[in-house]
């Protein structure tokens, strides 16, 4: 990974984050067999060089069923947002992630992971890239239609960011219903 790794920081379109001393945040390993694929790492991320080490990964890790050093430590676990530099902030919230970013690294770092079983696509911009037509009409029924898409190897959550409380509490079938469902599947993977 480490020649990826320097491809991504010697690329043109991360010039201003490298400039910034900023380094891709990702983890992937030959051995992984789950990809947690959110978004973007956020500010903490960027500062500590952590992906998911905020309330939002606090949420996740209690989501699947994981303690923070069974999810880091893990090489059957690889961690590759959607971008992998924090994209700044917009009116409401973190800016989208570069749209061209995860055609051009996704494949090069996932043909190194030949072991991936399951893709968990969190919040919309992964559903929507990974999921693409096979979306239903909003996150929420992508969510509730999750059996669907496991499937076929994807496994689509909402962002665990606070701003989605609300999401959370309209919607109690996704912690009641779901959750479950996807700490079965990590746990099977990680055997």
């Amino acid at each position: 990974m480490k020649d990826i790794i320097q491809e991504i920081i010697n690329h043109p379109s991360n010039k201003h984050h490298t400039q910034k001393g900023h380094t891709p945040i990702f983890t992937a390993h030959r051995e992984s067999r789950i990809v947690f694929i959110g978004q973007a790492p956020g500010v903490e991320s960027q500062k500590t060089l952590t992906s998911w080490s905020d309330a939002s990964g606090q949420v996740l890790l209690r989501w699947v069923g994981l303690t923070q050093d069974e999810f880091y430590s893990s090489k059957k676990i690889a961690l590759v947002p959607m971008d992998f530099y924090f994209p700044g902030k917009g009116k409401s919230g973190h800016l989208p992630p570069r749209k061209d970013f995860a055609s051009l690294w996704h494949p090069k770092i996932f043909s190194r992971c030949p072991n991936i079983k399951l893709k968990i696509l969190i919040g919309w911009y992964a559903q929507k890239y990974y999921l693409a037509d096979l979306c239903k009409d909003s996150l929420t029924n992508t969510v509730k239609a999750y059996k669907e898409y496991v499937k076929m190897g994807y496994f689509p959550v909402p962002h665990p960011s606070p701003r989605n409380n609300i999401w959370l509490k309209k919607n109690p079938w996704f912690e009641r219903d779901v959750v479950p469902a996807l700490q079965k599947m990590i746990k099977k993977y990680l055997k």
